[in-house]
């Protein structure tokens, strides 16, 4: 499964990320973990310092090798410089899994504690005035387009604050996003304008509250997200320590939290993956891409990377 966080800037989506991801780990689930928001704290929540965190190499400084090693010999793609972050994968193109070895991972992916982490990679001052941050996540976009993950396995990703992650497809390469939500007025917007975006497209979309200190704050959410409100996070030691630095082993954290991320699993489990769906959104948001700017660029029509026939799943992992 495929996973994302979202929610209002300082809503503790990252947090929640981190846990999750080492709730899965702990419990010997196959998982990969991804930071695609503009500010990286995915790996500090981790457990790694400042300094470690720095040294895990951006997913955009090695997007060549990425694109060679995706395209594989796929007939449609005349070249790695050719694909796009929407470039989605068809016959002769390598797929990825969830824990494998190849190019990809040995470049980008490291282990922070028990778990395997890829980031986008910091903004910078030479970024600044002259790139869009969702240049920097396209490569997160196209590593996801090419990721096939079996039963029992899990890809999750801390995606950018905010409705930011609309700029692009990418919203709708998960099969159940989380969205974090404080039981304030503000929360619930980014709430309200994320769920507008994502229903128009089937996307699966739970709340989790967050920062809930009593029952007040459960009626707010409640009267606000309705039958869409999974559970919620109270007031816990454990994260306030892990936020200073403290970070201890999951079975410190409060039963009643820990029963949080008990229900969250089980909502991913029960989501249903629709491969044709995946094709079918990835197809859409490339075709845009390539109207919009990438065929001006390319000085072609990127349209006929699209293989119609070729389904992306487990299925075309034992045809490759």
């Amino acid at each position: 499964m495929k996973v994302a966080f979202v929610g209002k800037g300082g809503s503790g989506k990252t947090t929640l990320a981190s846990l999750f991801v080492r709730y899965l780990v702990e419990d010997g689930r196959p998982a990969l973990a991804v930071d695609a928001d503009i500010n990286q704290h995915l790996a500090v929540a981790l457990g790694a310092d400042e300094d470690q965190a720095r040294t895990i190499p951006p997913l955009g400084e090695h997007l060549a090798t990425i694109k060679d090693h995706l395209r594989g010999d796929n007939p449609r793609i005349a070249s790695s410089d050719a694909m796009m972050k929407t470039t989605p994968p068809g016959p002769g193109s390598r797929l990825l899994r969830v824990v494998e070895q190849n190019p990809v991972y040995a470049a980008c992916v490291r282990p922070v504690g028990a778990v395997r982490l890829a980031v986008t990679g910091a903004f910078t001052e030479a970024d600044l005035g002259v790139a869009c941050y969702h240049s920097k996540v396209g490569a997160v976009e196209l590593l996801l387009n090419h990721l096939v993950d079996g039963p029992g396995e899990y890809v999750v990703v801390d995606m950018t604050a905010g409705a930011d992650s609309f700029a692009s497809g990418m919203f709708t390469r998960f099969d159940r996003t989380f969205l974090v939500c404080e039981p304030t007025v503000r929360s619930i917007a980014v709430y309200r304008q994320y769920l507008g975006h994502a229903r128009d497209y089937g996307v699966a979309v739970s709340v989790v509250g967050n920062k809930v200190e009593d029952d007040t704050d459960v009626a707010f959410l409640r009267e606000h997200v309705g039958d869409d409100l999974l559970c919620w996070v109270g007031r816990s030691v454990y994260v306030k320590n892990a936020e200073r630095g403290h970070l201890a082993p999951l079975s410190a954290l409060e039963p009643a939290n820990r029963a949080v991320l008990d229900q969250m699993h089980a909502a991913v489990d029960a989501t249903v993956q629709d491969w044709d769906a995946f094709t079918r959104h990835a197809h859409e948001f490339h075709r845009r891409n390539a109207f919009a700017w990438g065929n001006g660029q390319a000085g072609t029509d990127l349209t006929e990377q699209i293989d119609p026939d070729f389904v992306m799943g487990p299925a075309a992992i034992s045809a490759r």
